[in-house]
């Protein structure tokens, strides 16, 4: 722990406490008990679990720098990254996972309740029926999602979660700069406009890695996100040129 603990400050300079690093060896020691009963994750052994998991969630900090999310929604988070992550580093953050996968949204309750936080509410839904919630529509400063879907789509989930102001952050490889492209007019629609892609590097991983920072300049029309499998089957860059 205490090279992911180096890693952290000299990468994405956070300083990690004690208590911090407590609760992330308790999410690695879960997360490998429970891999063993349900596919959780791809990834099995410690060292992935730290640079791939934690580390990667942790990088979504140079998105936000000092203003970290006061409202974050992570869509898609799996068995709660980079939601749960983010939790454990900013503690006063009121925090939203959303996952239609009922055996990882149930593993998300369990790592709430075993490390104790506060503010988190799990969905067990689909980023479509979340948007159109009025309880967390247009509800958030910050939305992000990780490895869940091409751009045009993740716009069409993330976009309508998010208040004027806020912002989507999508966390993506080495196709990110082709992907945001075909998305623009996607974003437009939605209310968004991209502000910046964050190269990411992470120790020992060669893959080119990005944070996607898109803005929300405007409310996303109420027809959006449509309804489940829609935003999938029929893209909306596709609809728009």
């Amino acid at each position: 722990m205490e090279q992911l603990a180096r890693n952290a400050q000299t990468s994405f300079g956070i300083r990690l406490t004690s208590r911090q690093l407590a609760a992330l060896s308790i999410y690695e020691q879960e997360l490998l008990e429970w891999n063993q009963k349900f596919n959780l994750t791809a990834i099995r052994d410690t060292e992935g679990i730290r640079t791939k998991h934690f580390l990667d969630s942790i990088s979504c900090a140079l998105a936000w720098k000092d203003r970290p999310p006061r409202r974050l929604i992570d869509v898609g988070t799996g068995a709660g990254f980079p939601g749960i992550v983010l939790k454990i580093l900013y503690p006063g953050m009121q925090l939203t996972l959303v996952e239609s996968v009922g055996k990882k949204a149930n593993f998300c309750r369990h790592m709430v309740g075993k490390l104790s936080l506060d503010g988190v509410t799990v969905l067990t839904a689909r980023a479509e029926e979340a948007g159109q919630n009025p309880a967390h529509r247009e509800k958030y400063d910050w939305a992000v999602a990780r490895a869940v879907a091409d751009m045009p789509v993740l716009a069409e989930f993330l976009l309508p979660l998010v208040q004027f102001g806020g912002a989507m952050l999508a966390q993506k490889g080495e196709s990110a700069p082709a992907e945001t492209q075909s998305a623009e007019k996607a974003l437009r629609l939605l209310g968004g406009q991209v502000r910046q892609l964050i190269p990411v590097t992470l120790p020992g991983v060669v893959e080119e890695r990005y944070l996607v920072v898109v803005d929300k300049l405007a409310a996303t029309p109420p027809a959006y996100p449509r309804k489940p499998g829609i935003p999938a089957k029929k893209p909306l860059e596709n609809m728009a040129s």
